[in-house]
């Protein structure tokens, strides 16, 4: 979300899964910060926050939708925020989470839990009982003579953020068109791309021929998305950037799609492993050097259920494997001919050290060239 409004490169966790006390429970919290770029507000910075991830579920879009679609009652103010707006232009607000509503006379209390692959339901739904335990017994005891508040922990200190060096200029004069495929680390891969000097325009999927050939990009970048690549139409999106000789980087749906172009196969993860970290390892025989100046073993994020049928990937004569995990599953290709190359882990995510994630790119910014 920050970074569809923040300066490139200025987006970083400054406080890493730290401790908020309540009188029922811990959370814990990531603090992120970013600065703005020229042309956007206060009000900017809270639209595109609207509404929180944390209450949504991510992909932003497709996880609202999937909420519509089953939950049985509106949510109300549950999850929007409260705040001020103050006459110099500032704004500071805060979720309406753990909130009790007064309305004629009635006292409302919501509270929800996330739901996971790896949730179990009984869980999760005492989760939510207890969330709301305190307001519910304040209410029950609003008559009594009794206040407490246990809400003013201090939070200890987060470890040290990690500065991002500007990598080098790999991006420098170049122009990049990212193809957005509704993901929620489109925006981040996006910021990644600018801190090598790249001037990056985002578009979403299904752009057309004349538009995309009116952008005269060095460097097309196939986006992460929810689904598999025929909702997207990324065999045609391929085809027409093969056809005007555009460079492509594919980043996890981006790797997938090249799979199917190219005459192999996707199958389905046992387990779904998403917001998992994974080490993969490179190979040295790579034409396009996707992984030049990484080391030959690393850590990475993953963010998918579907993956490159390893026997296909190695049958198909336009494919070559340049990365798998310790089980040989596939984790990164690049075409034998054509200046294509993709990733099936996201070099965006914090759990891929930001340095290797931003040499990933601008290696492909660098070496992926007709």
């Amino acid at each position: 979300d920050k970074s569809r409004i923040c300066r490139q490169g200025s987006v970083e966790v400054i406080g890493r899964r730290q401790i908020e006390k309540y009188s029922r429970l811990i959370h814990t919290v990531d603090h992120v910060e970013g600065y703005l770029r020229d042309g956007f507000d206060a009000l900017d910075a809270f639209l595109v926050h609207t509404w929180a991830v944390t209450v949504t579920g991510a992909p932003k879009v497709w996880a609202i939708q999937f909420v519509e679609r089953n939950e049985k009652s509106p949510r109300s103010w549950y999850g929007g925020a409260v705040g001020l707006v103050a006459f110099d232009g500032s704004l500071n607000t805060g979720m309406t989470l753990r909130t009790i509503r007064l309305k004629e006379g009635v006292a409302e209390v919501r509270a929800g839990a996330t739901l996971l692959f790896d949730s179990n339901p009984e869980d999760e739904e005492t989760e939510t009982e207890l969330k709301a335990s305190a307001f519910r017994e304040a209410v029950a005891n609003a008559n009594k003579a009794k206040a407490s508040s246990t809400n003013g922990s201090k939070v200890a200190p987060g470890p040290a953020h990690i500065q991002l060096q500007h990598l080098h200029a790999a991006g420098r004069h170049k122009r990049v068109v990212l193809i957005d495929h509704q993901d929620s680390f489109v925006h981040t891969l996006a910021n990644y791309v600018r801190q090598t000097g790249a001037e990056v325009t985002t578009v979403r999927f299904g752009i057309s021929k004349e538009d995309l050939k009116a952008l005269k990009p060095d460097l097309a970048i196939m986006s992460p998305g929810p689904g598999k690549p025929s909702d997207f139409d990324c065999n045609g999106t391929l085809a027409m950037l093969e056809e005007l000789r555009i460079p492509v980087f594919g980043v996890c749906l981006g790797l997938q799609s090249m799979v199917e172009r190219f005459g192999a196969t996707l199958n389905v993860l046992d387990y779904p492993m998403h917001g998992k970290p994974s080490q993969i390892k490179t190979s040295a025989d790579s034409k396009w050097r996707l992984f030049d100046g990484l080391p030959s073993q690393f850590t990475v994020a993953r963010y998918h259920s579907l993956f490159g049928e390893r026997a296909s990937v190695e049958a198909a004569p336009d494919l070559n494997i340049t990365a798998e995990l310790e089980d040989g599953t596939v984790m990164a290709i690049e075409h034998a001919t054509l200046p294509m190359a993709a990733v099936q882990f996201h070099p965006e995510s914090i759990l891929t050290r930001p340095l290797d994630g931003l040499a990933i790119l601008a290696n492909a910014l660098t070496h992926l060239k007709y």
